[in-house]
């Protein structure tokens, strides 16, 4: 049994310094948050695709992906393309202030945010970096990968319920459009430099 706790607690540690890093993904689940939209579904699709993918990893599958380059490169090209068109989108809402705060947007579709968060996780390289090469790999070392997954997957879930809610809770503080200026600025800097990232990396 330490040995078992060991390993979760291992895959939690691991799996925390992860996903905790500022990324796309979160500053998505961030932005959710503090429109106080659709942060339910936001946070258990990020939560449910990490558990897959960290599945996938402790599995083994991340040795295939290892392999096949032109996947690797189909999704870094597909993933800065929507990064791109994403700071765009964030860039213009700088320029347009009156349209900053989440009492002056309308509310987003929930097919349009669903749609929007799987472009997040499926699309972005990192994830799968993070997920099916490192976790995996590192589960392998375990006796136990089975419960370094879990760790893992708890962590995962733990960080994206709490970014959502908690954003959520200081929503009301933030609700001056110099702040929402300042964190779409933010984001589409983020986004632009994650797909250049991405491009370079090629």
């Amino acid at each position: 049994m330490p040995d078992v706790l060991a390993s979760a607690l291992a895959g939690l540690t691991v799996s925390g310094a992860l996903i905790v890093a500022i990324g796309a993904q979160n500053a998505f689940v961030l932005r959710q948050g503090l429109r106080r939209e659709h942060v339910a579904v936001v946070v258990f699709i990020c939560a449910a695709s990490d558990a897959v993918l960290i599945g996938a990893g402790v599995g083994g599958l991340g040795s295939v992906l290892g392999h096949r380059p032109e996947l690797t490169a189909l999704l870094r090209w597909g993933g800065a393309a929507f990064l791109l068109g994403y700071a765009v989108l964030a860039a213009r809402r700088v320029l347009r202030p009156g349209a900053l705060r989440p009492d002056d947007q309308p509310r987003t579709a929930l097919r349009v945010t669903v749609l929007t968060c799987l472009a997040f996780t499926w699309l972005n390289p990192h994830v799968y970096v993070d997920t099916l090469l490192l976790l995996g790999g590192i589960a392998q070392q375990h006796a136990h990968r089975w419960a370094f997954g879990a760790g893992a997957v708890t962590a995962s879930f733990t960080w994206f319920f709490a970014l959502g809610v908690g954003a959520g809770r200081l929503a009301p503080l933030l609700a001056r459009t110099g702040v929402w200026r300042a964190l779409d600025g933010a984001v589409a800097v983020l986004m632009a430099a994650t797909a250049t990232v991405l491009l370079l990396d090629g």
